[in-house]
């Protein structure tokens, strides 16, 4: 008797924490336990790469390929991505067909915009001039530098694939109308007219740390084609 052909294994699920921040995150290590209790393994990267000194979107986009494995494995993923982590979460799924869903909690779209906002004209040029940002690293909980080479890859990112990422899976955006770095109107204007893209918004700031209950209970619900097994991917044409 031929043995029955196995299960194709469940998509793995990541997460990708924000700028200056980690691993271990409060809403990384939060919903990593979430959904430990439904047998679902999150795992949290690093994108404190190649360090925080000297970040980039290209290290950080790597990384996040390499967590996927070798492209012939033809592994499914679910990314939940936090600010920057969001950003660089939906141009992974830009970019590989292994992506079949997202999380984006207050996505940093218009990255550099954002960012050239809320640090004002003179900040800005100093960082410039200087070539360092001096910034909190949440993570560390001190103080610490980011080298300008990050707003640089950003704006030729920008230029070259578009501002607005290019994204055709389903796509679940979390967002905080108190959010005063990563305004949500950007996101507002993202999912307009995106029938795969869901935008709940939340009486929240940045960090959403008054919205986990919510963001588990939406991500729950969203993401329940993937937390039984390996789905096929759906790909949504512009239009």
């Amino acid at each position: 008797m031929n043995a029955p052909p196995l299960s194709p294994p469940g998509p793995r699920w990541l997460y990708l924490h924000g700028f200056a921040s980690g691993p271990a995150s409060t809403k990384g290590v939060w919903l990593d336990a979430h959904w430990a209790k439904q047998g679902i393994h999150l795992e949290r990267l690093n994108l404190r790469v190649p360090s925080m000194e000297r970040l980039g979107l290209s290290a950080m986009l790597d990384t996040v390929r390499d967590a996927l494995g070798p492209p012939q494995d033809n592994a499914r993923a679910v990314l939940i991505g936090s600010s920057l982590g969001g950003l660089v979460a939906a141009r992974s799924a830009e970019r590989d067909a292994r992506v079949g869903a997202l999380v984006l909690l207050a996505p940093a779209f218009h990255f550099v915009e954002q960012l050239q906002r809320r640090m004002g004209a003179e900040a800005w040029a100093h960082w410039e001039r200087t070539g360092f940002l001096e910034t909190d690293d949440h993570a560390e909980k001190r103080r610490t530098r980011v080298h300008h080479g990050i707003v640089e890859e950003a704006q030729a990112m920008d230029a070259r694939l578009g501002v607005w990422p290019d994204v055709r899976v389903p796509t679940l955006i979390v967002h905080g109308r108190r959010d005063d770095t990563c305004d949500v109107r950007y996101s507002r204007e993202w999912a307009q007219g995106k029938r795969h893209v869901r935008l709940v918004e939340v009486d929240d700031g940045h960090e959403l740390t008054a919205s986990l209950e919510t963001i588990a209970r939406e991500a729950d619900a969203f993401l329940t084609p993937w937390r039984g097994g390996e789905p096929t991917r759906q790909v949504f044409t512009a239009g």
